[in-house]
């Protein structure tokens, strides 16, 4: 392989960090330490140890739907927004990403509630209302307001260029 085809080289990290760094992880450690500590005795103290196992299957279901649904569909949005073809901002990336992550929450939220009306719930009144039909709404709100907030950032970056060749 030639030098022109090679990747560019990436520049090294400094090996050493300054001190406000590692007084800021230190810190960042400390908080997180005490904060699990926390979680632990409130947990101890407010949960009865008979439903610790629901607890564990919750915060397992969790992580699974973190890395098994919402990053992969995150990343495939930034994926697909950089292969469109046109230099697309990070800021309009993120945007877009918040807009999928808000879908998809609210989609992992509601998708049970359907399941649940789908077998027939013990009481009509339990789940009475449409939830697929109001997902569906629930999405297109959120796809409204991604784009509308894609638009408003679009004008005001034009604005602030426009400004900096005047």
């Amino acid at each position: 392989m030639t030098r022109s085809s090679a990747v560019p080289a990436v520049p090294a990290v400094p090996a050493s960090t300054g001190r406000g760094v590692r007084a800021a992880r230190a810190v960042l450690l400390v908080v997180g330490v005490a904060l699990i500590g926390v979680g632990g005795w409130v947990l101890t103290d407010t949960v009865s140890p008979t439903r610790y196992g629901g607890l564990l299957v919750w915060l397992i279901g969790a992580v699974l739907a973190h890395d098994a649904v919402i990053a992969p569909v995150v990343a495939g949005v930034a994926l697909l927004v950089g292969r469109t073809g046109r230099r697309v901002r990070p800021a309009v990336i993120a945007i877009v990403q918040v807009g999928v992550v808000v879908g998809v929450v609210l989609s992992l939220i509601v998708v049970p509630e359907i399941v649940a009306k789908a077998r027939g719930p013990k009481n009509d009144t339990v789940l009475p209302f449409d939830y697929g039909a109001r997902l569906g709404v629930a999405w297109l709100v959120v796809a409204a307001l991604t784009a509308l907030a894609v638009a408003g950032w679009v004008v005001l970056a034009r604005r602030r260029e426009a400004r900096r060749s005047a």
